[in-house]
């Protein structure tokens, strides 16, 4: 297959460190250059734990607090947490799963004043346990004892927090690597986020998320964090075409095409118009034009196209995407599009392609483009970007975002309420209507899903895919 010479853009500068993700690797090698610049490792210890530690106490209200410990320097940071709480005027007790292994790590149990139990002795509660065990390096599942005491000493407290990651995850994959690990109330990352921290199974374990800022510098290939776009309202002379016009392809199913539109319609296009065979069940606001899709495609003031929602698989279907695709503006392919869509479609194709597949699709394409589906949610929707020259936005509740040239974008975990029919095509109309004011396709893809995710925490719970792109406006609004 072939890339589009469109996708063959270079990669943005890194995220800024406060919305980087890490591997495991590429935090080792961070920390090691602020290490190589003069600060110690038992410097980066007290301003890792004291971050953390500001956390855990606004979360004891001064009540008692106990740190699981283990040998390493994730451990190291729990002494200092603990040390911090009780330099506050908090009780703050440890408990050492192992004695510490790291000179750091001792350094930071001889400065800590406080009482310190073994595993045979744990046999505290309090207000709030604090996971500090293993950190982000753990590859292999905890050992029967060591799980034990977590499980017990989390089920003892009525809070639990987190320090870098939950204990027994797989910090660059999110897998868990023991079954029945605890829920926390917050995990606090230090000096960068971590895959686990929005990949499943392990992104609902962490609970809220926050970052302690250890002095980590941008890291150059990095993957991002999606965070809060920066738009702008329209300017004084602007009207319905510089805004942007979408032309989204209807087919089979009016309904899903509809949706799309009115997302769209919210998310900042001037024009959104939907190509379909009836009029019927459209909003009045929705401009319908019915007729040949060869015939309605070829208005030159298109600037995007949003093809899939509704489309059908039949003859007809197929003939519409290639009509879609033949067009020079960006394309997003969503839906039944993206089970019909083949390499020989995006051949001659020098328009960004943005392509928007939850699981079943996104394995139908890895199919359709030779790729081996193995490894990770964003290693595998990186592979597929790169094979297919597309922007490829791997929906679900661990949203990736993944760009041809390796940039890689992950989506923090939105409300489980989006888990009902039709929100797929209010994200799919959200970007498209992003690419049609202009976005660059990476871009845009970011700014829709953004859109949708806080389109959902604006709506109430249960809500429909209707009453989901209804709120996308008031997102919009978040952005200006």
């Amino acid at each position: 297959m072939t890339t589009s010479p469109a996708a063959q853009t270079s990669p943005e500068s890194a995220p800024d460190a406060a919305h980087q993700v890490l591997t495991v690797q590429q935090m080792r090698e961070a920390e090691g250059a602020l290490i190589e610049a003069g600060t110690s490792v038992d410097a980066l210890m007290q301003i890792a734990g004291r971050g953390a530690a500001a956390y855990v106490w606004r979360m004891s209200g001064q009540r008692p607090v106990t740190v699981l410990c283990g040998p390493g320097n994730n451990g190291g940071d729990g002494y200092v947490i603990a040390q911090a709480i009780r330099e506050r005027g908090g009780e703050a007790v440890v408990v050492a799963a192992m004695p510490p292994a790291t000179d750091a790590a001792r350094n930071a149990r001889k400065l800590f004043e406080g009482p310190v139990l073994g595993p045979e002795e744990a046999d505290c509660s309090g207000e709030v346990f604090v996971d500090c065990l293993f950190g982000s390096g753990l590859t292999r599942p905890l050992d029967a004892d060591a799980f034990a005491l977590l499980v017990k000493l989390a089920g003892r407290h009525r809070h639990r927090v987190a320090i870098d990651l939950p204990s027994g995850v797989g910090s660059d994959t999110g897998m868990a690597l023991n079954e029945g690990l605890p829920q926390y109330d917050l995990t606090v990352a230090l000096g960068a986020w971590k895959y686990a921290h929005f990949l499943m199974p392990s992104a609902p374990l962490c609970g809220t998320q926050r970052l302690v800022d250890i002095g980590v510098a941008p890291v150059a290939g990095a993957a991002g964090r999606l965070r809060r776009p920066d738009l702008a309202a329209p300017g004084p002379d602007a009207h319905k075409y510089t805004r942007g016009l979408l032309a989204v392809v209807g087919g089979a199913m009016p309904g899903a095409a509809i949706l799309a539109s009115m997302a769209a319609q919210g998310a900042g296009a001037g024009y959104v118009k939907l190509f379909a065979d009836t009029k019927r069940g459209a909003p009045a606001d929705l401009v319908v034009e019915t007729g040949p899709v060869s015939e309605v495609l070829t208005d030159h003031r298109n600037s995007a196209i949003l093809v899939g929602p509704g489309l059908g698989r039949d003859g007809v279907a197929r003939e519409r995407l290639a009509v879609a695709l033949a067009d020079p503006v960006p394309v997003l392919v969503d839906a039944d599009a993206l089970v019909l869509l083949t390499g020989r479609h995006l051949a001659e194709r020098s328009a960004p392609t943005v392509a928007t597949p939850h699981e079943g699709e996104l394995v139908a394409l890895e199919r359709a483009f030779d790729c081996d589906g193995s490894g990770s949610r964003p290693q595998r929707a990186l592979a597929l970007a790169r094979k297919s020259g597309m922007i490829v936005v791997a929906k679900g509740a661990d949203t990736v975002i993944a760009a041809p040239d390796g940039r890689l974008a992950l989506v923090p975990r939105a409300s489980s309420w989006l888990s009902t029919a039709g929100t797929g095509d209010v994200l799919a109309g959200a970007i498209a209507s992003r690419l049609a004011c202009g976005a660059e396709a990476f871009a845009a893809a970011g700014e829709g899903a953004w859109l949708h995710g806080e389109a959902a925490r604006l709506a109430p719970p249960a809500f429909s895919a209707l009453q989901l792109a209804e709120r996308i406006p008031a997102a919009l609004a978040a952005c200006l």
